[in-house]
């Protein structure tokens, strides 16, 4: 159509007049039907989240109620003898429960590489972010600890932690988060660990090794590794003053090699977990982020990498011990979501936790049982 003006006339002299900018304007593109009910769906979650939290609260307060009168049900009266049996069966209870150690920090690193936004599709980010938030519980917890970092922390992935996660996890503990990519994330370890603020002593499975190799050496001996199943190489133990990267990408296995390309690509050494050397598996030596995290952080506690596997590896991949008719049974049932190559799979609902991060809980729903943690954000409790 070609351009048209119109005048009038001002004082005697014709003025032109550009066309009118609604004419120019383009029309708003419209939502799709999926579209907008995903952010009908996405809206309603948000207006639910007080009333999900009354709830919480509700249930809370009645199971808490129904363990009291669990406990005194076979009290029939107030009287001395009564109270004296009460008393001894709320000691023989507390006598039952393990007493935890304080959670000791090793010069170690872990760091989790999610660099791959772009690859994913929203599913899978969100199923990353609850292997995240997974990966610091287990850390927080574990009685000795690793430094832990997120790197190439942006995007979605950002987005969906600072909005739905409400920001919690800027006051978690033992955690960074980096805008730089996972060799930023190694430097910055690097220097946190040689800088001496952990301390010098190792503990937990690190420390046989202070009879085999003199103190001052340990930091000298270091390493980084970037994880992945592709490797040619395997991993046979973690190390001091190293640092292991994660790749973080949740893709049911589309991108296969990705990882171990980006590691080649940047000349960085690359090992895989030594699962095929203790269990004989019945399904691929795939794992989620935060499994292959557990698994290192078992390893530092125990010093054995059957146990670790045993311990965390996922029932339903049909575990066994090699050289053995076991079939293994002890193993938690968090999610099968894929941190490809270095292991992976979706998230399901069955086998799976659900990590909520509302007002600082974490949430999680396993298959065997349903335990709720409630923990105040970046506020350090007992393991």
């Amino acid at each position: 159509m070609p351009y048209t003006t119109q005048s009038h006339v001002v004082d005697g002299e014709a003025c032109a007049v550009p066309p009118s900018n609604a004419a120019q304007e383009e029309p708003v593109p419209t939502l799709s039907k999926n579209k907008l009910k995903k952010l009908r769906r996405d809206q309603a979650w948000e207006e639910g989240r007080e009333k999900r939290r009354e709830i919480r609260k509700i249930k809370n307060k009645e199971r808490k109620e129904r363990k009291r009168a669990a406990a005194h049900k076979d009290v029939p009266s107030e009287s001395p003898q009564a109270k004296m049996k009460a008393e001894d069966a709320a000691e023989s209870q507390a006598a039952k429960k393990p007493k935890h150690s304080k959670n000791i920090q090793l010069p170690i690193s872990f760091v989790i590489d999610c660099g791959f936004d772009d690859l994913m599709s929203d599913g899978e980010r969100k199923s990353l972010a609850s292997q995240i938030t997974r990966s610091y519980s287990d850390n927080h917890r574990a009685p000795f600890r690793s430094c832990l970092f997120v790197s190439s922390f942006g995007g979605y992935l950002k987005e969906r932690y600072d909005t739905v996660l409400s920001g919690n996890h800027r006051s978690w503990k033992g955690i960074r988060f980096l805008e730089g990519d996972f060799e930023e994330a190694a430097r910055q370890a690097d220097e946190l660990m040689k800088g001496g603020d952990l301390g010098e002593k190792l503990a937990g499975a690190f420390e046989q090794r202070e009879s085999t190799q003199p103190a001052g050496t340990y930091a000298e001996s270091g390493e980084i590794v970037y994880l992945t199943s592709d490797s040619p190489d395997t991993l046979t133990e973690l190390k001091p003053y190293s640092t292991y990267i994660i790749g973080g990408i949740v893709d049911k296995n589309r991108h296969k090699g990705i990882c171990y390309k980006r590691a080649m690509g940047r000349g960085m050494k690359t090992a895989k977990l030594p699962i095929g050397d203790y269990m004989k598996m019945a399904s691929r030596f795939v794992l989620a982020t935060n499994h292959v995290v557990e698994i290192m952080l078992r390893w530092l506690e125990l010093g054995d990498w059957a146990k670790a596997f045993l311990q965390v590896i996922p029932k339903r991949k049909g575990g066994i011990l090699r050289n053995s008719d076991r079939v293994f049974k002890e193993s938690s049932t968090a999610s099968s979501t894929h941190a490809e190559d270095a292991y992976d799979e979706p998230l399901g609902r069955d086998e799976t936790e659900k990590e909520t991060l509302e007002a600082g809980r974490f949430e999680i729903l396993d298959d065997d049982k349903t335990a709720t943690e409630a923990t105040e954000a970046g506020k350090q409790q007992p393991p």
